[in-house]
């Protein structure tokens, strides 16, 4: 391996941004987060590096099987590089912004770095864009993070986007209601999140005919949410668990009364990825497209919020991933070149670049000018105060 070729080797997940790639990743950022910008919700720029404990306190803790860790020379304390970014408006909300007015809308866009990618996701360093709204449990700010997402992706370009919306704290609360833990409770958890039918059916059997009955019917509730919300409605459900499934129902409700045409679906069992949530969580999807283009729902933030703690303030938001939404969107041609002869008036490369143009200041006459623009990747050229297309030459 020459030793050029050892430096512009970089660790597994890792790459470097090129043009024009880099660019368009950097505008599609920035466009997302004006959007949020736009809705009312105010930016945020939590650092790179954080302090360990606050960094991986409360719902960080999801993070921390994915956070790089290190010492920091001056004050000799464990910090860690952020996994994921909604932790930190957390701490921003619940800390330096803990007497702003409720509801608090924060956004931010940033990378984040990880130790391990995934199947689907094997990028280690990505983008994310997101919003996250405190103080408010009211199903009407779920149904906003829902819509003001899927908005947001379809003023990209992104057409036929596919929301699954899930309540994974309905299963927990069920068993709870049916005496149901221990190995019992551990082992049909996990069956129904491999939506092991014959499974659970064994399972839950040994648990009693009405066990059997209900898990049978949640594993069922699961597809278009005209076709499953009549079925989770049916559930014979009373408590607390009546009361997450009529939350689950009523933001369906409300998303569709205000985009009949978002493609909806419902999941009554699914739990994966959504350990820390405390209600309503949803994954944003584009047929065709590898990854999920984003997903958030309901947590609790504060310094020591943890699902099963009644602490922290209620808050629910979402997370873009910029790595997966450049996957659905066509990247634009490069903004026109103009090679600018050398000689050329400081006003004449000020005007190019108020109409649009990008301008390269040549160091050529104008007699070679021309090969000079085409060896530096230009589309034009500056001849007689005109940006001429070199094809035309």
């Amino acid at each position: 391996m020459t030793k050029a070729t050892e430096k512009a080797l970089l660790p597994a997940g890792l790459t470097d941004g090129l043009a024009p790639n880099a660019a368009f990743e950097a505008d599609v950022r920035e466009r997302l987060v004006a959007s949020f910008v736009a809705r009312g919700f105010d930016r945020v720029a939590p650092p790179l590096v954080e302090f360990e404990d606050n960094l991986l306190a409360g719902t960080g803790a999801a993070m921390a099987g994915q956070t790089f860790r290190l010492m920091d020379p001056i004050s000799q304390r464990m910090m860690g590089v952020r996994a994921d970014i909604t932790p930190q408006a957390a701490r921003i909300a619940t800390t330096r912004l803990a007497h702003a007015p409720r509801p608090l809308r924060l956004c931010y866009g940033g990378e984040v770095l990880r130790i391990r990618g995934s199947q689907l996701r094997p990028e280690r360093q990505f983008s994310q864009a997101g919003a996250e709204l405190f103080g408010s449990a009211d199903p009407h700010t779920d149904a906003e993070m829902v819509l003001m997402a899927a908005d947001s992706l379809s003023q990209l370009g992104i057409s036929d986007i596919k929301v699954d919306l899930c309540q994974p704290t309905l299963v927990p609360l069920v068993m709870a209601a049916l005496g149901i833990e221990g190995d019992a409770a551990t082992e049909l958890r996990a069956a129904l999140d491999a939506k092991d039918a014959a499974e659970v059916k064994t399972l839950s059997g040994a648990l009693g005919d009405e066990a059997r009955s209900l898990f049978v019917k949640l594993l069922a509730a699961s597809g278009p949410s005209e076709a499953v919300a009549p079925k989770i409605a049916a559930l014979p459900l009373s408590g607390a668990a009546a009361a997450a499934r009529d939350t689950l129902l009523e933001t369906v409700n409300l998303i569709e009364r205000a985009e009949p045409s978002l493609d909806l679906t419902l999941d009554a069992v699914e739990n994966r990825g959504f350990e820390y949530h405390t209600g309503i969580t949803f994954t944003l999807f584009a047929p065709g497209v590898r990854g999920e283009l984003g997903s958030g729902g309901r947590y609790l933030a504060g310094q020591n919020d943890t699902a099963d703690s009644a602490d922290g303030e209620p808050a629910t938001g979402f997370t873009l991933f910029l790595d997966s939404i450049l996957r659905a969107v066509e990247v634009p041609q490069e903004t026109p070149k103009v090679y600018l002869p050398e000689g050329t008036p400081r006003d004449a490369g000020t005007a190019l670049r108020a109409d649009g143009f990008r301008t390269l200041d040549g160091h050529t006459s104008t007699g070679e000018a021309k090969d000079e623009a085409v060896r530096l990747g230009c589309t034009h050229i500056l001849l007689d105060g005109t940006a001429k297309p070199l094809g035309d030459l």
